[in-house]
């Protein structure tokens, strides 16, 4: 039976709330394979759908209502306002790391002043998010990502590629490559795994089933990487020099603890989000 836009609309909507699944997930996977803008899509509510691009909509929201994340199926997740490509092999970028970046970029000229070589790495880069849009938007930044798994670091590669953005890579274990080469850097960036294993059984299948568990947990309270980084980090960072966090709401405290510890003479700050959460942790070490 063929169906018009507004009908397939219309029954994606109502299928995905049944499922307790986001409604408007119907429409961007319509506009995905009609391939066309939103504006589009709602000038054409009355127009009948090609089979085919039916069929493959319908397959694609029952597949949702699974569990799938849409971006998976996209195969793409906007972010500061580019376009990353993601699989299975890496975390979904989300908003929080965001403003993770506007914090970073905001906090560099006072620190580093007139400093013109501001080496930076992103560890646990993922789907090199931070690493390519810190490098996008300070060109002078010499930037590498490290990454333990070489299916996030192919993806980070791939869309370094695309986007045009030049960043080193390298396979390792968070800091441990750099501390036996030596190597020191003006900024560390992480958006490391810091939920609570416990925390499964209350999280969303979407997340649970799909996204990688490796970039997800750690440990019992979900600190085990930070850490870590308490202990690395100090054989790491030139002076001046800036750490940036995301942790999870409710972490800031803990996590700035860890990092006034290995730092005693940084100025440790916690930010919030948009949302009024604790969601990063900034350590600014003096000269």
């Amino acid at each position: 039976m063929v169906k018009k836009v507004y009908e397939a609309l219309n029954w994606a909507s109502s299928f995905l709330k049944e499922h307790n699944r986001d409604e408007n997930a119907g429409e961007i996977l319509l506009r995905h394979y009609m391939n066309c803008s939103r504006s589009h899509l709602l000038a054409s509510l009355h127009d009948e759908i090609e089979s085919t691009v039916y069929q493959r909509f319908e397959e694609s929201v029952h597949k949702h209502a699974e569990g799938v994340p849409v971006q998976y199926m996209l195969g793409y997740e906007e972010f500061y306002g580019r376009e990353f490509s993601v699989n299975q092999d890496v975390l979904i970028p989300r908003p929080e790391t965001e403003e993770l970046i506007y914090h970073a970029l905001r906090k560099m000229p006072t620190l580093f002043k007139d400093k013109k070589d501001i080496s930076l790495v992103d560890v646990g880069t993922g789907s090199g998010i931070i690493a390519i849009t810190m490098k996008l938007e300070q060109p002078q930044l010499d930037v590498t990502a490290t990454d333990l798994m070489p299916g996030p670091l192919a993806m980070a590669k791939q869309n370094a590629d695309t986007l045009q953005a030049e960043v080193a890579f390298v396979s390792g274990d968070l800091l441990q490559p750099f501390i036996q080469e030596g190597k020191k850097f003006d900024m560390v960036l992480s958006n490391p795994p810091y939920i609570p294993e416990s925390d499964a059984e209350s999280m969303s299948n979407v997340v649970t089933e799909h996204e990688p568990h490796t970039a997800l947990f750690a440990g019992v309270d979900g600190l085990d990487l930070y850490r870590r980084f308490a202990e690395e980090l100090p054989l790491v960072l030139n002076t001046p020099g800036l750490v940036g966090f995301e942790v999870g709401a409710g972490q800031g405290k803990s996590v700035s603890s860890l990092m006034h510890e290995a730092f005693p003479n940084a100025t440790v700050t916690i930010e919030n989000d948009i949302n009024g959460k604790d969601r990063m942790v900034f350590v600014e070490v003096p000269a």
